[in-house]
């Protein structure tokens, strides 16, 4: 199946997602609509215990409700548009796949820079604990979330208008579940150099840059668990890490295997990959937060109590 424009540039593409056979579209469909609403309801769970419990109004937990914020936006970004495709024509406009690539960059990217956000936090409240209050102060925290925002936003417009510069003359198929950098490079044909040297310089600084980070901070918290000198205190470090630890590991994971190699090596099972952080890592985030946080659970009860108590009253 594939579309060719004549003229000199194609007006939509087509994706042909993960799988071209007419009877695995339903079981898909089925799948990521119950990972979809999973990710939503989860998600949603979390803001709403946050905001609601006066316990959990702390910088920690103020980066918590904003990351389930952003997955939230990261897969309405991916798996609606997927849904539409099982079911329906796998077409996309340009300007609609120039837009889904725009916000698929700057929430994926968002994510990376607020779990980097928050093992500062971590960081700071492990190490540093007696200032703590005063360097998380409220302000700093809406600051460092506004410029985790700002900033991968425009490194997502600058390849966004680099890639609105090439020229799309032949094959206007994507082999991908959505419209990404290298697929969509693949297909130009005209000179991609230049999108390739960003991609190669700059996207590594932005990519790797807070992984660095979580790496250092995690280094210097282990340094400092270590000196604790009981047992209990050590455990009760680690359990304010072990969460964010394990979200890191699964988020920057797939990652690195799919984006820290060249355009030509690019292979269709990198997209396989590519669902762990745009859609399993937003859905297990909410779990694997609650499931090892005693605080967050207890707020989740209580939220579940009033609605339980308010549907009792109506």
């Amino acid at each position: 199946m594939e579309r060719v424009n004549q003229t000199s540039s194609v007006s939509e593409f087509i994706l042909l997602g993960l799988s071209s056979r007419p009877e695995d579209q339903k079981p898909l469909f089925m799948l990521f609509l119950i990972m979809y609403l999973v990710t939503i309801m989860g998600n949603l769970l979390i803001i709403l215990a946050i905001c609601t419990d006066s316990k959990l109004q702390t910088p920690m937990y103020f980066f918590l409700s904003f990351l389930s914020f952003i997955d939230i936006c990261l897969t309405t970004t991916i798996v609606p548009r997927m849904l539409v495709n099982f079911l329906s024509e796998k077409t996309i406009s340009y300007a609609g796949c120039l837009t889904q690539m725009y916000f698929f960059y700057a929430f994926g990217n968002t994510d990376s820079f607020i779990l980097a956000v928050m093992a500062y936090d971590r960081y700071v409240a492990i190490c540093d604990p007696m200032h703590y209050i005063t360097t998380m102060s409220h302000r700093r925290c809406v600051l460092l979330v506004a410029f985790s925002c700002s900033f991968t936003h425009l490194h997502s417009l600058l390849h966004t208008l680099l890639l609105n510069h090439l020229t799309f003359c032949n094959s206007n198929v994507i082999h991908h579940f959505i419209c990404d950098l290298s697929p969509l490079m693949k297909l130009s044909c005209s000179p991609t150099f230049l999108n390739e040297i960003v991609i190669m310089t700059e996207g590594p600084i932005v990519l790797v840059t807070p992984f660095l980070f979580i790496t250092f901070s995690y280094i210097r918290i282990f340094i400092a668990v270590l000196k604790i000198p009981s047992a209990a205190g050590k455990r009760k470090a680690f359990s304010t890490c072990g969460s964010h630890l394990s979200v890191v590991t699964l988020f920057y994971g797939s990652i690195f295997y799919v984006y820290l190699q060249p355009l030509s090596t690019y292979t269709v099972q990198d997209h396989i990959v590519t669902i762990v952080h745009t859609a399993v890592s937003s859905m297990l985030n909410p779990f694997i937060y609650s499931l090892r946080n005693k605080d967050l659970k207890q707020g989740l009860r209580k939220l579940m109590s009033k609605r339980k108590s308010q549907a009792a009253l109506s």
